[in-house]
């Protein structure tokens, strides 16, 4: 089975798998008793606004699936968040808008700042390393010779063991999160609250990985229809290098095929180490989408 040819539907397809995995995130923080991080959606035409009171992180206040079809809404967009006294972010995804649109972007006080990478593969598994013509059973003796991804695997195997996440860890998983990706490891408790809503809703699975039996990473899934995102994923900084990301997207990909999903999706900064670990698990770019924000 190939990798679709990419065309203007896949790309719409590929996008709106990760607008999907971001409304059902924010949900499900909304619905915490009270909204306790002031959690808003709005739709604009095809476009939807995200935003948070309480998390300013430009994750949480983004615009995603805008077209050129929006022109007309840019400024009840800005007014959206204006109205709320913060400043958003604009994912362009190629082939989704025209130069109009950017030029309005443009005279509104917006620039492009950076690209990212979506990335897309099957879940099957006799798919091959696109990059480098490897196996998937080739690419697991590469990160780790009797590497197992079997479900709840708890015991070492070749260094890594990966397993799902229990109910009972969130502070732990908040810790990684934290620590993997350069945070203080004060913000745990926030980031455990706000994940733990995610657990047992439907789509969603955590993972946590462990190198020599102790937990050095996690990565997170969502699945919807036939297509899978890798969401999220983190190592701490000492056990890098070692093959546990690679690992921990192929447990995902093999999660996602049991979950009757074709394809994988996920997201990465563009020509970084976890790109890089998408490629070597079969993965290939779909396309840079460009973030625009604010001078």
């Amino acid at each position: 089975m190939k990798l679709p040819v990419l065309t203007n539907e896949w790309v719409e397809r590929l996008e709106q798998s990760e607008i999907g995995y971001m409304v059902s995130r924010m949900n499900a923080i909304r619905e915490r008793e009270g909204n306790p991080e002031g959690v808003e959606m709005a739709s604009f035409g095809g476009a939807t606004a995200f935003y948070s009171r309480t998390m300013p992180w430009p994750q949480f206040n983004t615009v995603k699936g805008i077209t050129s079809q929006e022109i007309g809404r840019l400024d009840d967009i800005l007014a959206f968040y204006r109205e709320r006294d913060r400043a958003c972010q604009f994912e362009i995804v190629p082939g989704r808008v025209d130069g109009h649109l950017l030029e309005s972007l443009a005279a509104r006080g917006f620039y492009q700042r950076s690209f990212h990478s979506t990335m897309y593969g099957l879940t099957e598994e006799k798919l091959e390393n696109q990059s480098e013509g490897l196996p998937v059973q080739e690419l697991r003796k590469e990160i780790g010779a009797g590497t197992d991804f079997e479900e709840g695997l708890e015991e070492e195997s070749g260094g890594i063991s990966i397993r799902k996440l229990r109910s009972d860890e969130f502070l732990l998983y908040g810790e990684l999160h934290c620590l993997g990706t350069g945070l203080s490891a004060d913000g745990a408790p926030y980031v455990a609250e706000n994940n733990r809503v995610l657990y047992g809703r439907p789509g969603w699975s955590f993972f946590i990985g462990q190198v020599d039996g102790i937990p050095a990473g996690v990565g997170v899934m969502y699945a919807q229809g036939n297509i899978a995102s890798l969401t999220f994923a983190a190592t701490l900084p000492d056990y890098r290098r070692r093959g546990l990301q690679s690992a921990l997207i192929l447990r995902r990909m093999r999660e996602a095929r049991q979950l009757g999903c074709y394809l994988v999706v996920g997201q990465a900064a563009y020509a970084s180490s976890s790109q890089n670990n998408m490629e070597r698990a079969g993965m290939r770019l779909a396309y840079s989408r460009a973030t625009w924000v604010k001078r």
